[in-house]
């Protein structure tokens, strides 16, 4: 089958997990041309070479470390038609773009408007449509309930009308719209091979360096050993480790580490489960999946849902690591075998 990926360019998560799928299909003898932008575009073509193509992607805009629904809707309708000119360009010299047989999309945008173009099927693969085809069991706050409803609309408006929803979650819910199917995370096979062991530090992961002050904030816990990614340099304070990137530094950290920090985002929320390490998480503002995310590990007893991370809070969380390790002995997950599973399923009914 000759098929078209699309990946989002924003967030290294869509394309950590797309690249998973990609190398199942290439090794069932699909034909895989990929789209992308910006950085998952450039880890992608490194992957794969000769099979992605750089289009024009959509960016979210930030205030103050926020995302600001008003400047991210502003930049995209500036940029959107001259984004979806080029693209569609780009596609029609896609080498086979005649024959493309179905299009699966992790989220993306102009892959899917391309198969509604051509007129051909589309298989979406993500953990954001858990938002809107899923009834949700944990209560949102009345802070909370504006960016749900701005979430869920996305999320709907997003892939409307496709063949099927494969979506990625570590916290099954009741399927509520047609044509779903719950799969667990999608985990890298770094990941897989990874031996979790239980050592002294505690991992802290902060994208865009996004909590301020996080290092005086970590030294109040002078017994405990904090391994910090995330300002991408290497220093040292006292019990506190700043570490710069390195894929497989944290890796190794992360299968070794006593418990996890981090935000909402799914993909390290995801192998922490899956390694079965207690997650303190503590979600950007106004982006709800991150809050439903928080709110899940707190609800599945796997760890504690807090808006701010304090000393205090830390001390909490670090407090009750017995108990969460308790409730995350019990969830269990074959790799990726039963997304394959049903993805192949999928193809071969087309």
């Amino acid at each position: 089958m000759n098929i078209l990926y699309g990946v989002p360019g924003e967030g290294m998560g869509h394309a950590t997990r797309s690249k998973v799928i990609i190398a199942h299909l290439l090794a069932q003898g699909h034909e895989v041309s990929v789209v992308s932008s910006s950085r998952a575009y450039q880890l992608l073509a490194r992957t794969f070479p000769g099979r992605v193509h750089e289009i024009r992607g959509f960016h979210l805009a930030y205030k103050d470390v926020v995302v600001s629904k008003a400047r991210t809707a502003a930049l995209t309708l500036r940029t959107a038609p001259e984004s979806l000119l080029t693209n569609f360009r780009r596609y029609r010299n896609l080498p086979g773009a005649e024959q493309f047989d179905c299009v699966i999309s992790d989220f993306e945008s102009f892959s899917y408007l391309f198969a509604r173009w051509k007129q051909l099927p589309v298989i979406s693969i993500d953990n954001m449509q858990i938002i809107s085809r899923a009834r949700l069991d944990v209560a949102v706050p009345a802070e909370e309930r504006g960016n749900f409803e701005v979430a869920r609309g996305i999320v709907r408006a997003k892939l409307p009308r496709s063949h099927h929803y494969f979506v990625s979650t570590f916290f099954p819910l009741p399927v509520v719209r047609p044509a779903t199917t719950l799969v667990p995370p999608i985990i890298r096979p770094e990941i897989l091979a990874a031996r979790p062991t239980t050592g002294s530090h505690v991992l802290v992961y902060q994208s865009a360096t996004t909590q301020q002050g996080l290092v005086p904030l970590l030294q109040a816990l002078p017994g405990q050993e904090f391994r910090v990614y995330g300002f991408n340099k290497e220093e040292h304070h006292g019990n506190v480790q700043l570490k710069a990137f390195s894929e497989q530094g944290f890796i190794e950290d992360l299968a070794s580490a006593r418990a996890v920090v981090t935000n909402g985002g799914f993909s390290l929320i995801s192998e922490a489960v899956y390694l079965h390490k207690p997650i303190c998480a503590v979600p950007i503002p106004a982006q709800f999946e991150q809050f439903l995310n928080a709110a899940q590990v707190q609800k599945l007893g796997y760890g504690r849902h807090f808006e701010t991370l304090t000393p205090d809070n830390l001390k909490a969380f670090l407090y009750d690591l017995s108990g969460f390790e308790t409730a995350l002995s019990a969830y269990k997950q074959d790799g990726n075998q039963e997304l394959f599973r049903q993805l192949d399923e999928a193809l071969n009914a087309l």
